[in-house]
């Protein structure tokens, strides 16, 4: 089998002819329809009423980052392939008209314009580690996001898109607790899934680190299990799709931001995070185009 085995084309022409997805000209860059807002929103609904217990602070951010936080994080470093830059035009009225003369005669013209404070923002998370900056309570702290994400990667494939949402839970304390939260949610996460009736396995994973020293960061990152994918078959079964991840970040992003416990010690932060675009891709490739027809153990859940 290969990477065809469930005709990418196909269940891509499904879900256009259902009104699910809208083509928009742009690869990985798709309008959706009302049924799969439907589908996507009962989805994030059923996480908030499952993790409700918790208690996790519901913080929201704008879709983009400053510069400077990108630089910060080190973004730029590892994923330079995957940034999107903010640009607009801060010319004079004679550089306008250069513009608006060479968009007309079809010429490019990006060239006239500037790059802004801020990007598009590449992780749901990393808005959130600034308000952990200094001393955190006792116990850490815990905080939910449903952002925007934007990585270039253009793609016919329906599972990779440019633009998509996360649903994320952020996780910051001592490192034991950290990862015993992530490992629950881990086992929370598989259940979750399976109920809705979905394939799926977990499995040791790395980031998409750009070059050869990434390629030294990604084989150190499996080696330490510092990230686990959920992963269900929606485009292949060979090449199974991650619709969650797990990542534990150590001290990466509380060493930048100077977070520490209530006992001073230097803290640890991990997120989890769905992909709810591909999770609502994922139900629709195991129950069908129409939810009216799915199971009414899945149909339950997601509209009680």
């Amino acid at each position: 089998m290969d990477v065809r085995t469930y005709d990418i084309d196909g269940f891509t022409e499904g879900l256009v002819e259902h009104g699910l997805i809208v083509p928009t000209g742009i690869r990985g860059a798709y309008g959706r329809g009302p049924v799969f807002e439907d589908i996507l929103r009962s989805f994030n609904d059923l996480v908030s009423r499952i993790a409700a217990p918790d208690k996790a602070q519901e913080l929201m951010f704008p879709p983009i980052l400053a510069r400077s936080l990108i630089e910060k994080v080190g973004y730029m470093d590892n994923f330079p392939q995957l940034a999107g830059s903010v640009h607009s035009f801060m010319g004079s009225d004679r550089e306008a008209r250069e513009l608006s003369a060479r968009a007309h005669a079809g010429e490019r013209w990006e060239e006239l314009l500037s790059p802004t404070d801020v990007m598009l923002t590449p992780a749901a998370c990393y808005p959130v580690y600034p308000t952990f900056s200094g001393l955190l309570p006792e116990g850490g702290r815990l905080v939910t996001v449903m952002n925007w994400v934007f990585r270039h990667e253009p793609s016919d494939e329906p599972t990779r898109l440019q633009h998509f949402r996360m649903r994320e839970f952020i996780r910051v304390g001592k490192p034991e607790d950290v990862v015993k939260w992530r490992d629950a949610w881990l086992e929370r996460g598989l259940k979750l899934l399976e109920g809705l009736g979905l394939p799926v396995q977990s499995d040791v994973a790395s980031d998409p680190f750009f070059g050869r020293a990434g390629r030294m960061m990604a084989a150190g990152q499996v080696e330490q299990r510092l990230k686990f994918e959920i992963l269900c078959p929606v485009i292949s079964r060979e090449k199974p799709t991650a619709i969650c991840s797990f990542n534990w970040h150590q001290d990466h992003f509380s060493s930048k931001f100077g977070i520490r416990n209530a006992d001073a010690s230097v803290a640890h932060t991990a997120c989890l995070g769905f992909g709810l675009e591909r999770v609502t891709l994922a139900l629709i490739k195991a129950h069908g185009f129409d939810p009216a027809d799915w199971p009414d153990r899945v149909r339950s859940q997601l509209w009680p």
